[in-house]
């Protein structure tokens, strides 16, 4: 791509590869604030620098409510919905994320850390017991996630299947139709319906329980807030981490001295963890649209009231103004202020709680797994979601 084409086609196609599109450094050192086209045929100004990105996501008039109005630019079919705490602005905003937060702070998720070590430890006895080669995606990328959000959430496990296919369909760019999108909307929203009646009736010790009650009894959300909200905390909850965690191992196997590392000094997982998200994270370009709501100006560009502007994550975390030699993989990095999990009021939520599972991965992995662990097939073979402004695989199949 040149960069002085006129507002080029956005997501830019990725490499199936560790490399980011090349668009991204090239817009970054030469037009950092520059118009792109969205599938849906909208504009939107993409940023690129760790500067406009941070400035951005702090930005109170950058609005995630706007951007879920009637008329607003779109990036897709679909998206998060003006009744979730990610289409929210504050006061509404502050006011959803008070309600969870007593569940993510850093003393309550690190008293999940036994029981999240206790099911990393059941998906390697899966995968070691399992036929070789082994996928590690379906295997244990996707399945711990997914089992720690719906434990947490007191989602039974049944339905596992059922509604992360839902999931894939609701977050997908551009692979399926609007109806489409609105009718797995529909079955997850009506799922959960059914659920959160059976904990009014019924409260369990778990965060759906407590959002119902402060539905019932405190007034705090309203019947649509606790099912958006739900789902939004069950979908995104588990598709950012299992994608994450799917990455890092694929990324730690393409870097076998830095694997080797890890195995040696295992007190450096937690800082692999950071480094492993900014080298490679799940989103490109931090996942939704904001919409200006009066005129501004972000690194010397004037956006105007009513424009969209997407804070492209992944090239802030590799703004060589920030991070030194940024494309070099190095599980030692620091410090390392990546904007993976977002920055401002919209950061991440589950942040502490991602973190703790991609540490345990990697943890139980190297230990349990045998050190000739490998990829089963050439990387070209590998196969990659499409349809996603993020890179995500399919499959991750290894052998030793």
């Amino acid at each position: 791509m040149s960069i002085d084409e006129e507002a080029p086609a956005f997501p830019f196609p990725a490499p199936e590869s560790l490399e980011f599109p090349d668009e991204f450094r090239l817009l970054r050192e030469k037009a950092p604030v520059a118009r792109v086209t969205l599938p849906t045929g909208d504009r939107a100004w993409l940023l690129t620098r760790y500067a406009d990105v941070r400035q951005a996501l702090v930005d109170p008039r950058l609005s995630r409510a706007a951007a879920e109005l009637p008329r607003a630019p779109r990036m897709g079919n679909t998206t998060p919905g003006a009744r979730t705490i990610l289409g929210m602005d504050p006061p509404d905003h502050s006011r959803l994320r008070r309600l969870v937060m007593q569940a993510f702070t850093a003393r309550r998720v690190e008293s999940l850390r036994p029981r999240v070590e206790q099911l990393a430890e059941e998906q390697v006895r899966l995968v070691m017991v399992a036929p070789k080669p082994v996928d590690l995606m379906s295997c244990f990328a996707l399945s711990l996630p997914i089992k720690v959000i719906f434990e947490l959430l007191g989602v039974p496990y049944e339905e596992i299947d059922q509604l992360h296919a839902w999931s894939e369909v609701i977050f997908s760019l551009g692979g399926h139709s609007r109806e489409e999108v609105q009718e797995a909307r529909g079955n997850i929203t009506g799922y959960l319906r059914e659920l959160i009646e059976v904990r009014r009736r019924s409260p369990a010790d778990d965060l759906l329980s407590v959002l119902v009650h402060a539905r019932d009894e405190g007034h705090q959300l309203s019947e649509e807030e606790l099912v958006d909200f739900t789902m939004i905390l069950m979908t995104v909850g588990h598709q950012s981490t299992a994608n994450s965690l799917g990455i890092a191992l694929f990324t730690l196997l393409q870097h076998p001295e830095q694997l080797d590392l890890l195995r040696a000094e295992p007190d450096l997982v937690p800082g692999a963890v950071e480094e492993l998200l900014r080298f490679n994270p799940f989103v490109f370009t931090g996942t939704q649209l904001r919409v200006a709501t009066e005129d501004l100006e972000i690194g010397g560009v004037s956006v105007r009231a009513g424009e969209a502007v997407i804070a492209a994550l992944g090239a802030a975390n590799h703004d060589m103004e920030i991070f030194e030699d940024p494309d070099r993989f190095d599980v030692e990095r620091h410090p390392n202020v990546h904007l993976s999990f977002g920055y401002g009021v919209h950061h991440c939520l589950g942040a502490q709680l991602a973190r703790l599972e991609m540490q345990i991965a990697l943890r139980v992995l190297i230990e349990r797994v045998p050190d000739t662990l490998r990829l089963a097939v050439p990387v070209e073979w590998l196969t990659w979601k499409t349809g996603l402004t993020a890179r995500a695989l399919t499959n991750l199949p290894v052998t030793w």
